[in-house]
This record gives C-alpha cells, structure tokens and sequence, in this order.
C-alpha cells in the first residue's frame, strides 16, 4: 500500500452488514493497527480522525483483508452504536429510490452539539 487514500469498507464482524465506506492512507492504517480502533483519513478536513472521536460510536477492529489488487481494505469491526453521523447503523440505510430500510438508532443533534 503506497501513501495515497485507499477504500476502507466497515462491515460488522458479527453480522456480516456493510455500514460504511471511509479512506485511510499509511498513517491511519498504522494508527488502526497500534490501538485496535478505526482511524479514517478525512477528505473534508484533510486531517487523520478516530471513527467515533465525537460522537463516542467507536469501531473495535477485529480483522482487516485486503483486496486482490491491493488497493481496497475490509475492516471487520464491532460496531460502538451507530456508523453513519446522520444517526443510522449504516451509511447504506436508502434505496435508489430514496426509501428508508435502515434502522435510525440516535439523534445526531444530540449527538453532534457544538462544543
């Protein structure tokens, strides 16, 4: 893996269900690998970020995979309430058509309140 952003899909280990698609470079790979829990590269904010650092739902990493192109990562994890900031378990909670079928389990603006 070179130092760019590659695709870090979040599925739970349990379940087997896909609840989000993040990127990671080298140093949020590192990081993940030395505490156990997942760090993202966050495009937005161009800085590394700990999944959970605000809103406290944490991914404990249980296994990682990678592609046969090397170029795409699987991170098996326990999920720590929900992994979508918009209060879903999942990021994949729509369908084309825009019907909801996933399960809203928190408030984000309870969650998310300006510090």
């Amino acid at each position: 893996m070179k130092d760019e952003l590659i695709p870090a899909i979040a599925q739970d280990w349990a379940t087997g269900e896909v609840l989000m698609l993040a990127y990671m470079n080298q140093e949020a790979l590192a990081k993940t690998r030395e505490t156990g829990m997942a760090h993202y590269w966050s495009r937005s904010r161009q800085k590394l970020w700990l999944k959970g650092e605000s809103s406290g739902h944490v991914q404990l990493v249980k296994e990682i995979l990678m592609d046969c192109d090397q170029d795409a990562l699987l991170l098996k994890v326990e999920q720590k309430g929900g992994a979508c900031h918009t209060g879903y378990r999942s990021c994949f909670y729509r369908t084309l058509e825009g019907e909801v079928v996933g399960e809203k389990i928190f408030n984000p603006q309870e969650v998310y309140q300006p510090r």
